[in-house]
């Protein structure tokens, strides 16, 4: 080897040609010639379309090539057959390290084997070294040099893109030549995507209650509309949600139903009715909405956006979303509401002072300047935003914390529990926190429903800007202004009447009885035009559809009114009070025709069951569900319901 080496010295030592313009441009003009004729030949030469182009491994043999050539003048290179071998050594020499034999180490050598084998592909694009003769190879500059194949540099950046045909690598020009082989594209990176963390409340479907044991069923309401969505958002996805993930009463509340208006100065009215249940002919169904009154001089409102803009936030679903959502919101701000925005991620920031509404190119200035990176301290974020949220407050106005988020909390306080406590004792301040969630794959559903119900907020996830205009544009009054405070439900089912009965979702607002008459117990609230909708299965006495036994030894007669099937009662605090209010109606036992708001009431829960399972369905179905909600579809101005058909499709082609 040395005295190649030797030769190869004394090779280089004869120097090179100067460079001339006017033989650069002859290479120039013979090299295009000869390339059009070759590719005119071949069977790209018909196919007009862009053909994928080369890119050179990062390092290895065509890495030292390349920068050998940015380094010296090709046309000295290409002077003749003894120089073009010199050249080609030459290449060689950055990545040969000889080892103490004279011989380059292993790693060297599997680096050249790598290389040879990128140039044994049979789909590597080659370039015929016929198209570059001595006196066109002159006068190019280091510029174009780089970007051409090693014996075809004078040719290939002049023909806008265009390559030859592909063919082996042992192929032979009919001037005796070898063929210089370019590698095929390298392959495309491919990221191993993020394990999904995502968490949901674990709660068991509402059990099935035997009346004379247990008459009495309380819960708070619920005005979350959360699990509707993330349904939605599964099966557009193509997949089912996890069963944790659907809410029942989340779904059935997701839609507006048509219910009175409350007369006088009642916040909300209560409306009963009693039917058939679609699913089972035994059973009835027993539907219990409530109206919220709506706000017709609405007072000034205070926001403060607590933005989650750590890293987990940087998908489009996230961030860039939560900015186009909040943009729509902006435009149904009056000019003297106030805006303030608080970021956290690895530290909490506050980005943006409280600023009145009407100052909008501000506000969405500091909207667009934000960004995704780092932890999520969801603990000082929180922090900051209600001592925000604190300085803002005035007697008579609104106060709320907007949490925009995937849930992801992992500095600080992340545990639901202790978030629950320490909402908890922020929330008799006045100031409410309301929770939206984006994206998912890290979705915490769980943390999100204890900050919303325990900061007597209301929980929503956007998905779509379609969302966000239904929750922050049309129902934004019934989101941000309390009319009723710790709003509780409680039923008294007759005996007499009613061997079973189960209630259908609610499972996480389920309370004690005890619970129903302390004013200390915390539960859902209702604002400005809001409604609220609660459904019973009830199995009467007699009924073929009883899934329990008589007790043997209980009482032989169990009295009650012959006209009640049961017993309603509401508490209720008007804002800023501390002492609850009591509403009382009867439940008719008549049962009559449930009605076409009611019937796609049906539809939804029936639709949430059997994505659940369906353990109380029997051999009721996806068929059944469409026909019934497309049957009571009624009116649909901006067709939520006729989606929620649409979605029941989806989830019965995917059950298959």
């Amino acid at each position: 080897m040395t005295d190649d080496l030797d030769d190869l010295k004394r090779a280089l030592d004869a120097g090179a040609p100067i460079p001339s313009a006017a033989v650069k441009a002859q290479a120039l003009d013979a090299a295009m010639r000869a390339f059009d004729a070759e590719f005119e030949n071949s069977s790209q030469g018909a196919v007009d379309q862009p053909r994928p182009t080369s890119e050179r491994p990062k390092a290895g043999l065509f890495r030292g090539v390349k920068e050998m050539f940015a380094t010296i003048p090709l046309r000295g290179a290409l002077v003749g057959s003894t120089a073009l071998a010199a050249v080609a050594l030459v290449a060689l020499l950055p990545v040969l390290r000889e080892g103490p034999t004279g011989l380059p180490d292993l790693a060297v050598r599997r680096e050249v084997d790598s290389d040879r084998a990128q140039l044994e592909k049979p789909q590597a694009i080659v370039v015929a070294p016929s198209a570059v003769t001595e006196d066109s190879a002159a006068g190019l500059s280091l510029d174009e040099a780089q970007n051409l194949a090693p014996q075809a540099r004078s040719a290939v950046p002049q023909v806008m893109g265009k390559m030859a045909p592909p063919s082996p690598a042992s192929e032979m020009y009919s001037d005796g030549a070898s063929p210089m082989v370019l590698p095929a594209p390298m392959p495309e990176i491919v990221m191993q995507p993020e394990p999904n963390t995502e968490a949901f409340p674990d709660s068991d479907e509402n059990p099935l209650k035997v009346t004379a044991e247990e008459p009495v069923s309380t819960f708070s309401v619920d005005v979350d509309t959360a699990s509707y969505a993330i349904v939605r958002d599964s099966l557009m996805n193509g997949y089912l949600p996890q069963p944790d993930a659907v809410r029942v009463e989340e779904m059935v509340n997701y839609f507006p139903y048509a219910y009175p208006a409350p007369d006088g100065d009642v916040p909300f009215r209560a409306t009963v009715r009693v039917g058939q249940t679609p699913w089972n002919a035994g059973t009835q169904l027993v539907q219990i909405g409530l109206q919220g009154a709506p706000v017709a001089d609405r007072p000034p409102l205070n926001l403060v956006f607590l933005i989650d803009t750590s890293g987990s936030m940087s998908d489009p679903d996230k961030l860039p979303l939560l900015k186009q959502s909040f943009r729509l919101m902006l435009g149904q701000l009056q000019p003297q509401d106030q805006v303030a925005i608080v970021t956290y991620a690895g530290s909490a920031g506050q980005v943006l002072a409280p600023t009145f509404a009407e100052n909008r190119a501000a506000i969405l200035a500091a909207l667009d300047r934000l960004d995704a990176g780092g932890s999520t301290a969801g603990q000082a974020g929180l922090q900051q935003a209600y001592a925000v949220a604190e300085t803002m407050a005035t007697e008579g106005e609104v106060s709320r914390v907007i949490l925009a988020t995937d849930g992801d909390f992992n500095v600080g306080i992340h545990d639901p529990d202790a978030l629950k406590d320490y909402i908890a004792t922020k929330r008799d301040s006045g100031v409410f926190l309301n929770v939206l969630g984006f994206g998912r794959g890290n979705l915490d559903d769980a943390t999100m429903q204890a900050l919303a119900q325990n900061g007597n907020g209301q929980a929503a996830y956007i998905d779509t800007l379609g969302e966000a205009q239904k929750v922050l544009v049309d129902q934004l009054q019934g989101a941000l202004f309390p009319i009723a405070g710790d709003v509780k439900v409680q039923v008294e089912f007759n005996p007499a009447l009613v061997a079973e009965y189960r209630l259908i979702g609610y499972e996480t607002r389920a309370l004690r009885r005890e619970d129903f008459n302390n004013d200390r117990v915390d539960a859902g609230d209702i604002s400005a035009g809001h409604q609220v909708t609660a459904l019973y299965e009830v199995t009467p006495v007699g009924s073929d559809a009883r899934l329990t036994d008589p007790l043997r030894y209980g009482a032989a007669e169990l009295s009650g009114p012959a006209d009640e099937l049961g017993f309603l009662r509401l508490r209720y605090k008007v804002p800023g009070e501390t002492t609850s209010q009591l509403i009382e109606a009867p439940i008719p036992a008549v049962a009559t025709d449930l009605g076409q708001e009611a019937r796609f009431a049906a539809a939804i829960a029936g639709f949430g069951q059997l994505l659940k399972g369906g353990a109380y369905l029997g051999d009721w179905g996806y068929d059944d569900a469409i026909a019934l909600a497309t049957e009571a579809r009624g009116d649909d101005p901006f067709g939520y319901r006729q989606e929620a058909v649409k979605l029941m499709r989806l989830a019965q082609s995917l059950a298959q």
